[in-house]
């Protein structure tokens, strides 16, 4: 048997609204999470983005491949807005995904709002 701390991927499978952010992360679900995350259909992922200049396709990998359940993102780009770069938003639309940045309060409190009307929607929080 092999000893020490197996480190996993953080991962919720579930939707779930988030209940409270600030402090650099967020509680959902009766957990918390310190950094940023990605709210998707398949669950909630841990996201290794603290700057919204590294919003790109590769840090959203994941929401591209369930696109096919993704109609809107949300992307909360920190205390202030932030433009999403012109290639991200071309690949998202060609993926029927309409992309909205906004301060990650105004992301968190959409998202809740849109995931309690059953609307499909997934967020990119960065944590403030």
């Amino acid at each position: 048997m092999a000893g020490g701390i197996e480190l996993r991927e953080a991962h919720f499978p579930g939707r779930a609204p988030i209940d409270a952010y600030g402090n650099g992360g967020f509680r959902f679900a009766d957990m918390s999470h310190r950094g940023s995350i990605l709210c998707l259909p398949s669950g909630i992922y841990g996201w290794d983005v603290s700057d919204p200049a590294e919003i790109n396709t590769e840090t959203l990998q994941k929401v591209l491949a369930e696109a096919g359940e993704v109609e809107f993102l949300l992307v909360g780009t920190g205390m202030d807005i932030r433009l999403l770069d012109p290639e991200l938003k071309t690949a998202l639309r060609g993926r029927n995904i309409s992309s909205d940045p906004m301060s990650t309060g105004a992301a968190v409190r959409t998202f809740n709002v849109m995931l309690a009307e059953s609307r499909p929607v997934a967020a990119a929080l960065i944590a403030v």
